[in-house]
């Protein structure tokens, strides 16, 4: 087994936070969704910069609550989705599972994300009422050409911000460019609360069901007078009202425990941050001329949770990927690569293959990126990097 020197990815959730939690066990708390979640939701909220957010158990089941909430809104003209080439199953799998109609993009060559040429073919032509799209790796996409396809076509912006907790482009943060935008606080993520993640939206009736959706389809955690109106439309009676279902919804919730250990990462968020960064610029320097990686706009922060690149082909990766090893450096694939390319696309749809997209998939491959290294340890994984490519 590899002697691990650099982990790929490191818990955020520090000894300070460990010590916390506990005196504020010791004192016999609610643990499971209570005053809390309300609290983390709130200042996520304001950290955001959007008025509505939900925690619930994870990014995954964000992007589910997302896409969910969105057919069954009454909103949508049709159920055809545009979805990436390069993101995570989870990006993609909710909309198998809810009958939408997913077409496949390419990735852009500069920041992985939606290829916006090719984007605005797919819309000219099928007219999706819905483009889900990922901010890849924390690095953002070109969001102000996208925001003014949104504004041409008039479909609903799905934003799956899970890996790029912290970056912004122009000031305005990853996440909060969508009608709904996902986050995960997933250990070795910017920032974790164990297992969970947020959906945020400035959308209330989207905030409402996904409030309802989040737990079992009953209308508990609304606002007072939306539950009323609910309880007065269907005629229910006083002592039923906390147990009615009005829509066939999941149970998805998080916990006070993850909410006690989301407001403390929030409270420390901006120093990661700045980390982060830091690492992500040094790598650039050592690495951006000799790979090819992604492209920050002029206005961007990037807030990555590894350092990507793509190797010239999959035998220099090969060499790359073993000198890693050797040296007790974690790696990995890109992401998941094209998930065109994965059975549980193909074997429904076809392989989707693309330039840009199949280059990542085959040739791309992650450094480890957190706010415990230091500039000699970026320095230090840059050159076994450097050193395998030379052959």
């Amino acid at each position: 087994m590899m002697n691990v020197k650099y982990h790929l990815a490191e818990d955020t959730i520090d000894n300070q936070d460990i010590n916390s939690l506990i005196e504020w066990l010791k004192g016999g708390p609610r643990l499971t969704k209570s005053r809390l979640t309300v609290e983390f939701e709130k200042k996520w909220g304001e950290w955001l910069g959007l008025p509505y957010s939900v925690f619930c158990n994870s990014g995954s089941s964000a992007n589910l609550l997302m896409y969910y909430v969105l057919s069954i809104s009454g909103r949508l003209k049709n159920k055809k989705v545009i979805v990436p080439s390069v993101g995570w199953v989870t990006s993609i799998a909710p909309a198998i599972q809810f009958g939408f109609e997913p077409v496949m993009c390419e990735a852009d060559k500069d920041t992985f994300g939606l290829d916006l040429d090719h984007l605005e073919t797919l819309l000219k032509k099928h007219n999706p009422s819905t483009v889900f799209m990922v901010q890849v790796l924390g690095v953002p996409h070109k969001m102000k050409e996208l925001m003014a396809l949104r504004q041409k076509y008039g479909f609903f912006l799905l934003e799956d911000a899970c890996a790029a907790i912290g970056a912004s482009i122009d000031g305005k943060k990853a996440g909060s460019f969508g009608d709904m935008g996902s986050f995960s606080f997933y250990f070795g993520h910017q920032m974790s609360t164990i297992e969970g993640g947020m959906v945020s939206t400035p959308d209330k009736q989207f905030r409402d069901l996904l409030l309802m959706m989040r737990s079992h389809g009953w209308s508990k955690d609304l606002d007072r007078e939306d539950h009323e109106a609910l309880v007065k439309k269907y005629g229910i009676d006083d002592f039923h009202t906390p147990f009615v279902f009005y829509e066939p919804g999941f149970n998805v919730r998080n916990t006070d425990l993850g909410a006690f250990l989301g407001l403390r990462q929030v409270a420390k968020l901006d120093w990661i941050i700045s980390r982060r960064q830091e690492n992500h610029a040094l790598y650039k320097k050592h690495l951006g001329d000799k790979f090819t990686i992604q492209k920050a706009l002029p206005g961007a922060v990037v807030c990555s949770i590894s350092f990507g690149a793509l190797a010239k082909d999959t035998e220099e990766r090969r060499r790359i990927v073993k000198a890693l090893e050797n040296n007790g450096i974690e790696t990995r694939i890109f992401s998941a690569g094209n998930l065109g390319l994965h059975p549980f696309w193909y074997n429904r749809y076809g392989k989707a293959s693309f330039p840009m997209a199949d280059r990542i998939h085959h040739c791309g491959f992650f450094l480890p990126n957190n706010p415990s290294l230091r500039p000699q340890d970026v320095d230090a994984i840059s050159g076994v990097v450097l050193d395998a490519a030379k052959g």
